[in-house]
């Protein structure tokens, strides 16, 4: 992991080095070092010094603390990665067949990218039916409990599905195995059920975009009342989400067989 360059006093000038040292700090932990005692180092501060501008920045929402006490980037932050991704031709691109998926299934649909260990949802459209669900525009979600999360990471290996598993559910560690499972297979099927894995009574449909490397960039569900949107149901719609979500990867330059040899 390449690590950014060390903090210096000699690159600010005189009343401004306490406004770099907290933006190095942030810096540091975007480019994965995330303890204390490292973010010390990175920055030449003492331990204390450096505990309170991290402290600042946990208030501030700039940072966030992860498990074992390490530091991640917070939603301030991924609030304004949102923005920037707004203006990337992605949403401009995606804008157009998300709409039609939503008036042609009537349902609530969603637009999402990866941060870190969460899913950001860059797009909410609302369905005919009024659905109360905690996604909003902005908004980050651990990556293993919702569709659209799931759909992100299905080339994953294992190994870091288990430890997205696990940073998402750590008061239930035995559904692990079941869980990777129903990855194993939602893999196979380029396609990711919610079955009220999130919220109880919300079902959800989801599947990957690819960018023109074939490397996972975003995903697009489809999401319901558990009632009205039964697991029959569900795999009506399959198809449908899991061409938009193809219509959106070739419009980024990905074709299933572009690695296959002429």
């Amino acid at each position: 992991m390449e690590r950014h360059v060390a903090y210096s006093d000699k690159d600010w000038p005189q009343g401004t080095q306490t406004l770099g040292r907290g933006l190095s700090i942030i810096l540091a932990v975007k480019a994965g070092v995330d303890t204390l005692s490292e973010l010390a180092l990175e920055i030449g501060c003492t331990r204390s010094t450096t505990q309170r501008l991290t402290a600042a920045l946990l208030q501030q929402g700039w940072l966030r603390l992860k498990s074992m006490g390490r530091y991640g980037l917070g939603e301030k932050l991924t609030s304004l990665t949102t923005q920037a991704q707004a203006a990337t031709p992605l949403l401009g691109l995606a804008t157009p067949l998300l709409h039609t998926l939503n008036e042609t299934t009537g349902r609530m649909v969603h637009l999402g990218v990866r941060a870190d260990s969460a899913v950001i949802y860059l797009m909410r459209l609302e369905g005919r039916m009024p659905l109360e669900v905690r996604s909003r525009t902005g908004q980050h979600l651990p990556l293993a409990r919702t569709g659209t999360g799931r759909a992100l990471i299905l080339d994953e290996s294992e190994t870091e599905w288990a430890r997205l598993y696990r940073t998402s559910y750590r008061h239930m560690p035995a559904g692990l195995s079941s869980w990777i499972n129903r990855m194993r297979f939602y893999r196979s099927t380029d396609c990711v059920f919610d079955l009220e894995d999130d919220e109880i009574g919300i079902h959800c449909v989801a599947s990957p975009v690819r960018d023109a490397s074939g490397s996972i960039v975003a995903s697009i569900s489809v999401t319901g009342g558990a009632g009205e949107m039964p697991l029959l149901r569900m795999k009506a719609l399959a198809p449908q989400v899991r061409h938009t979500a193809s219509l959106l990867s070739a419009k980024l330059g990905w074709h299933e067989l572009s690695d296959v040899a002429d």
